[in-house]
């Protein structure tokens, strides 16, 4: 069981690992710093730990932006819900064409990834949706014309298949846009003392071992079981 790098039919990259035997996708929405090492690594925990096959999308197709976040900051606003969307599917496919049959279908992203897991409840091809952290409400500086509030896009779609991770002193979660989420309609589990990031990079400053192995837990039976 390894991972490898493919690309998608619409020349987006991605990274995936198969799990023998598996009936079960999960693709993976990275965060602003998009597909890197941190989410091979990911793919592979999901294969081994989970038994499901794992599929990270990049998010900022066709674009050069290097490891500074402000370019990707800016990047944001011409990216487009749609083109995203549609990525999140081929996802799907090359997984699925990889396996003898697909049962379950799940999606798991984080931070920008997570927002888009919002945008992704309108989807059918989604079972199970896991958001850690994602923006409720569309931050001004990312508002352009591929995009939607993810709260419309939750409006739109499948609200209860959705399940939010977040952390109650995240400034990208604020209580009122928390009221809201779960007013939609998602399964929202709050984290006290967490910030913004608190689960999925261990390197991070805001990373809280005990929340993030609860969160995990929690996404792992949403998505899988």
């Amino acid at each position: 069981m390894s991972v490898r790098p493919l690309e998608l039919s619409s020349g987006t990259a991605a990274t995936i690992a198969l799990a023998p035997g598996s009936d079960t996708v999960v693709v993976i929405a990275p965060d602003i710093f998009g597909l890197r090492p941190l989410f091979n690594d990911m793919a592979q925990r999901f294969a081994t730990q989970w038994g499901v096959t794992a599929i990270a999308v990049e998010p900022f197709a066709g674009l050069e932006l290097g490891d500074e976040v402000e370019p990707r900051l800016t990047a944001v606003k011409h990216l487009s819900d749609e083109r995203h969307l549609d990525d999140l599917h081929l996802g799907i496919d090359a997984a699925a064409s990889a396996m003898a049959s697909v049962r379950r279908v799940g999606l798991i992203g984080f931070c920008m990834g997570g927002m888009y897991c919002f945008n992704a409840a309108r989807s059918e091809r989604f079972d199970r949706i896991a958001s850690f952290y994602g923006m409720i409400r569309l931050p001004a500086d990312w508002a352009g014309p591929g995009h939607r509030e993810p709260l419309d896009h939750l409006a739109a779609g499948h609200p209860d298949r959705v399940l939010a991770l977040v952390g109650d002193l995240d400034p990208y979660t604020p209580p009122d846009d928390v009221a809201a989420l779960g007013a939609a309609g998602v399964n929202v589990v709050r984290y006290p003392e967490a910030e913004h990031g608190f689960a999925h990079d261990p390197e991070r400053p805001a990373h809280r071992r005990a929340d993030a192995a609860n969160a995990w837990s929690r996404a792992r039976d949403w998505l899988v079981h």
